[in-house]
């Protein structure tokens, strides 16, 4: 064996134990590193270059309802009839045609961008026109195409319904929604997205948590599982990642070993307001300086009624209604309440001691982040 044969055969060797003991490092550190309750691992907050879905979208017909498809005001549908009979050798006019039985759909999926030719993926079907229900119906060949223009799979296959609607002359029912369905593994791939995951030179992974901490709490453990300065972050929530040598061209056994890393995510204090519900949301970094509350309900009830005073018989007087009102006033009179929150647990004692309900803690809140003594972003959805 020459030399340079080996150096490569030398340099193979070591580059199998410098993966042997990267995996290794990652095991051990998993099996016998304390779990942190409010870790959560890499993968679930973080989204990586490369590894994402494409969006599909087409237009087709359902057929084979009971009477409940679209109606002929829905003439898109009329002329999508007419033009898949022609296409078939048949000649119809719209006008003669009674969609009763067909209803108009998009069709949507999520192409993966790992999928290959032949592969399956499921397809959503959505009501287009004015059809009550899609039960029972079987959707018709339809091309799904990408933001290109391009056809990547074709749908067909009968739909699964979650739900019923069933109405008579004075009564009718619904349970969740019949005029949307799916069909699992209801579209072919014909065609894969044109791109090689292990040519990149370069990884960028784009974090859900945007926090400086969070971050280089990220960095700092990327580098110290490969063992070197490849992690860099490039803002808030970007990070650059440069391939080691070893793993360019074969980057699935350190998308596997990075995407286990345990990290805990921290962020801006922040208390969620939902006014529609009634829901309040407090993240466990919500503080509360010393503050002295007091919260009363003011319920003002009125109720209208009418009195009507009748004339004698015989007489020359009139029928008068006259109007009463009846107001009742009750405020609860409740005491100052001295409140302070350095944690969560302690905050939440404070709030439920005032006995307030979810919405009056909405306005006690308010109030609270107006006077000072909340530390923490409140956000209104």
């Amino acid at each position: 064996m020459s030399i340079s044969q080996n150096n490569r055969a030398l340099q193979s060797v070591g580059q199998m134990i410098f993966m042997i003991v990267v995996m290794f490092a990652v095991v051990v550190g998993t099996i016998f590193k304390p779990v942190d309750v409010s870790a959560a691992r890499l993968k679930d907050i973080a989204s990586f270059s490369g590894v994402r879905t494409n969006e599909l979208v087409g237009y087709g017909l359902v057929v084979g309802l009971a009477g409940t498809g679209d109606g002929t005001s829905s003439t898109f549908t009329l002329r999508s009839m007419s033009n898949m009979l022609e296409k078939m050798g048949v000649e119809s006019d719209p006008g003669d045609l009674k969609p009763k039985n067909v209803a108009a759909v998009m069709v949507t999926a999520k192409l993966p961008v790992s999928v290959k030719p032949g592969s399956m993926i499921d397809v959503t079907v959505s009501s287009l026109g004015d059809a009550k229900s899609l039960l029972g119906g079987i959707l018709l060949l339809s091309p799904l195409k990408g933001l290109d223009g391009r056809v990547y799979a074709v749908a067909q296959g009968s739909l699964t319904i979650g739900g019923f609607s069933i109405a008579g002359e004075a009564a009718s029912a619904q349970k969740n929604i019949p005029t949307v369905g799916r069909i699992p593994n209801g579209a072919v791939v014909e065609r894969g997205v044109p791109f090689k995951f292990n040519d990149q030179d370069k990884m960028t992974l784009n974090l859900t948590m945007r926090d400086f901490g969070t971050t280089m709490q990220v960095v700092n453990k990327i580098n110290a599982t490969l063992g070197g300065s490849f992690a860099s972050a490039k803002d808030i929530s970007t990070i650059e990642l440069q391939l080691p040598d070893q793993f360019r061209g074969n980057m699935v056994p350190l998308m596997a070993s990075l995407e286990n890393l345990n990290i805990s995510p921290d962020g801006k204090a922040r208390v969620v307001v939902d006014e529609k519900t009634g829901t309040v949301v407090l993240g466990q970094d919500v503080r509360l300086s010393k503050v002295a509350v007091a919260h009363g309900n003011l319920q003002i009830v009125i109720s209208e009624s009418e009195d009507v005073s009748q004339p004698g018989p015989f007489s020359d007087g009139t029928t008068v209604v006259t109007p009463q009102t009846d107001l009742a006033v009750q405020e609860q009179n409740k005491q100052l309440m001295l409140m302070e929150g350095a944690t969560l647990q302690e905050m939440v004692d404070g709030l439920n001691a005032i006995g307030a309900t979810p919405r009056d803690l909405i306005s006690i809140i308010r109030a609270l982040k107006v006077a000072g003594a909340l530390h923490a972003e409140v956000e209104v959805i």
